[in-house]
């Protein structure tokens, strides 16, 4: 069954639990220079509004990381969905990261990528990623396609309806 990581902006503080406990669970040692999975940052709009987010690899539908690797590392999850590796037959050429348009896949320093895998062993073993375990208010999510579905069209719902009451208040006189 293909699964998904949600993230509702709306929900997140930037606490930066998330990140600390993907960089627990993948001994990430940031002072010996190795790049965490997951980032979490604000961002401020034009009128002063915040927004955070917490960001890792996308496990896109199509990944582009997975068609760059040369050396067959990269594969989609039939169960999942999601972008695993196996680095045993990398080259570290760098290919997979030149391909990804988020500039996710970093390198140990053994030259060998490394990525968020969705914390895949731990699902197996019936746990959370430890980024949703974490996450104090329920911004990350672990969802089934068919959950991931419902969610965006509400949004997309949601979103239709801010518009029309927006078109609704113009003048078009």
């Amino acid at each position: 069954m293909k699964k998904y990581l949600y993230f509702d902006k709306l929900k997140c503080s930037a606490c930066g639990a998330c990140a600390l406990a993907c960089m627990d669970q993948n001994d990430i040692d940031t002072e010996a220079g190795q790049q965490p999975f997951r980032h979490t940052f604000t961002l401020e709009d034009k009128a002063g509004s915040l927004s955070f987010y917490s960001v890792s690899c996308m496990h896109c539908a199509d990944a582009p990381c997975v068609i760059g690797c040369p050396c067959g590392c990269l594969t989609k999850d039939a169960e999942t969905g999601f972008t695993l590796y196996n680095t045993s037959n990398c080259i570290g050429c760098h290919s997979c990261a030149m391909a990804c348009p988020y500039g996710i896949p970093s390198f140990g320093e053994d030259g060998k990528m490394k990525k968020c895998d969705a914390c895949i062993e731990r699902q197996k073993a019936g746990m959370l990623p430890a980024c949703i375990k974490v996450c104090p208010t329920g911004a990350l999510t672990l969802l089934t396609e068919e959950e991931f579905v419902k969610r965006q069209e509400k949004e997309r719902a949601k979103k239709a309806e801010e518009m029309l009451r927006e078109y609704s208040k113009t003048d078009y006189r």
